[in-house]
């Protein structure tokens, strides 16, 4: 289809007039304003959805690669005081931070500084000289060995590494209890000093390896990450929401976590003072809002540029869609901790793999991505996807556990296929 079709540019316009107005739209009739228009499903579909609290609120926004179509925002801050979601709310984003890592790493790649087949710097022995976990002994001691092969940054950037995460290796938890690791959530450094479970290369599982890629980052930058991504892309970018850390003006926008009961209800959780961690994490940490984060994914969208600021060359952004993994399978999770994660497999029965930062749809998607598509998430329920064969880009936060709960699931494909609808009709 053509995006510069009359009609699309009517599209554009309305959806732009309606969404400047009261924060973001919300309460201001805008699915009456909208009519029966696709912009009006669309709302009325994600207000529906807080409405039966199979999210508690979310901000769902798009684009393509012309101009933002959609932004909305649905629902409650927190179900405890009522207080309403708005277009600037500020959510954690969590694992959405490890694109943000793996793009600073491929800026170091295309200057020379690293290279995606060489060993990755021996920073600390966790890298230089791994370990793997080679199973237990007969009292529940781990017997380790050393690995036979280098870690590499593509081994990192494609959690081919041996890296895990223990919410989803069984093994790894029995490891933990055996010899009292730190959990990840500490924020110690210790928490990813831990044994591979297999062969640099030889799988994919999801765990701490990005993690160490923000380590690499910042030894060879010689800058904290938080800075480095301040001044090479927040800052270049615009994106002045997102931060590891958050402003008592942010704090005043934070949503809360909800926790999905058995009954199938909602609880907020109380807010817990922010650790002060050892280390700033790569894979996670990052607070954002939904509009800040779709600049992001636009600047992806774009090649690597966005509105005259280059981030990153359009074949680095070529290379990281692509498939780095070959015949290795990518994206399915067996939970350890179900209050947690769901068991994790987004598109039954479809080939997944991963590239340089984030997981590719081979084939098309049932709500309408396209074959190619780069996608990932944040364990609290936050989501977006870059589709560069439709030329469109999308983000939804909500701030729900477990991962991959299947009501905020339903949501986030009901977004998606409105969204897909709004470029059809135009």
């Amino acid at each position: 289809m053509s995006f510069e079709h009359p009609s699309r540019r009517k599209v554009l316009k309305t959806t732009m007039a309606l969404s400047n107005a009261a924060s973001f739209g919300v309460s201001t009739g805008r699915t009456e304003d909208r009519g029966a228009t696709p912009l009006g499903r669309l709302d009325a579909v994600l207000r529906a959805a807080t409405e039966a609290r199979d999210a508690p609120g979310l901000v769902a926004v798009a684009a393509t690669d012309k101009d933002i179509v959609y932004e909305g925002a649905f629902g409650a801050r927190d179900l405890a005081t009522g207080q309403a979601m708005t277009g600037d709310t500020v959510f954690r984003i969590a694992s959405m931070t490890k694109a943000v890592t793996s793009t600073a790493a491929m800026q170091l790649v295309e200057q020379g500084k690293l290279k995606l087949e060489d060993s990755v710097p021996d920073i600390d022995p966790a890298l230089g000289a791994p370990q793997v976990l080679a199973g237990f002994d007969a009292s529940g001691a781990p017997k380790l060995r050393a690995a036979n092969k280098p870690i590499t940054l593509r081994h990192l950037l494609t959690h081919t590494a041996g890296f895990c995460y223990e919410v989803w290796d069984a093994d790894m938890v029995r490891y933990v209890k055996a010899t009292g690791m730190p959990s990840t959530s500490t924020g110690k450094l210790a928490s990813i000093r831990m044994p591979l479970i297999f062969e640099p290369g030889e799988r994919w599982e999801y765990g701490v390896n990005t993690d160490w890629v923000g380590r690499i980052v910042e030894s060879i930058s010689g800058k904290p990450l938080d800075a480095y991504f301040r001044d090479h892309i927040f800052g270049p970018l615009g994106m002045k929401d997102t931060d590891y850390v958050f402003s008592p003006q942010q704090q005043a926008r934070l949503v809360s976590v909800h926790q999905r009961k058995l009954d199938g209800s909602l609880e907020s959780q109380p807010q817990t003072p922010p650790i002060t961690p050892e280390f700033r994490s790569g894979g996670g940490g990052l607070y954002s809002t939904a509009s800040d984060y779709l600049t992001f994914t636009r600047m992806l969208l774009h090649g690597g540029s966005l509105n005259g600021t280059r981030i990153l060359k359009p074949e680095t952004v070529a290379l990281m869609n692509n498939n780095q993994i070959g015949a290795i399978e990518a994206g399915r999770l067996k939970t350890t901790t179900p209050a947690r994660s769901t068991d994790v497999d987004f598109f039954p029965g479809q080939s997944l793999k991963w590239g340089l930062g984030y997981m590719i749809n081979v084939q098309q998607g049932p709500n309408g991505r396209s074959a190619g598509t780069v996608t990932w998430a944040g364990i609290f329920n936050t989501h977006y996807w870059i589709d560069p064969v439709r030329r469109v880009t999308g983000v939804i936060m909500m701030q729900v556990l477990p991962f991959g709960d299947p009501r905020a699931m339903k949501v986030y494909g009901q977004f998606e296929r409105g969204v897909y609808d709004l470029l059809n009709s135009a």
